[in-house]
């Protein structure tokens, strides 16, 4: 295997691969952070659909791995800001909310936040993936894609109908 320390991007496949180790770290990040949330969630249909999107994130993190041996390179991770940044914003987030019912609307919608930044990347790797002629590859980030568009429709499901319209008028315990 090939092990990139201080990767050059001259091609659309450097660029592929660069990406893909970031979406590793993204993902490994975003695994280490939901049990927290789902421990920390009162809403059972929260809880339910974070456990589904661990799955997903485990499946997303053993096909990359697959792609990094198809491709010879190094699964050495590269640091992934955006994923840090969202985490960050979220545990800081949450730290001022003092409602369960808030605190949920708070957790869902930080997490669909990151939903939607991993939906653009990996998107965008299946486009490249195919440009390149990787169909493999492209069918690895297209799953993946599908993946956390099905979480985002559920997510969103629950927002509508449960999660938001309970964070609306919270039950108050210190007046």
């Amino acid at each position: 295997m090939k092990e990139i320390l201080n990767p050059s991007i001259t091609t659309l496949h450097d660029l592929l691969d660069y990406d893909a180790r970031k979406f590793t770290n993204a993902e490994v990040q975003l695994q280490q952070s939901l049990p927290v949330w789902i421990t920390s969630s009162t809403s059972i249909k929260l809880k339910e659909v974070l456990l589904k999107y661990q799955d997903y994130i485990a499946q997303h993190i053993e096909k990359l791995d697959n792609f990094f041996i198809a491709e010879e390179i190094s699964s050495l991770s590269t640091m992934n800001r955006v994923m840090h940044s969202f985490i960050e914003e979220i545990v800081d987030k949450l730290n001022y909310c003092t409602d369960f019912e808030v605190k949920d609307a708070c957790l869902l919608a930080g997490i669909q936040g990151i939903n939607h930044f991993k939906i653009s990347t990996y998107g965008t790797a299946a486009a490249f993936a195919r440009t390149l002629g990787m169909e493999k590859a492209a069918g690895i980030f297209h799953e993946a894609e599908i993946n956390e568009k099905k979480i985002d429709d559920r997510l969103t499901q629950l927002a509508e109908f449960e999660v938001n319209k309970r964070a609306r008028a919270p039950i108050s315990l210190t007046e």
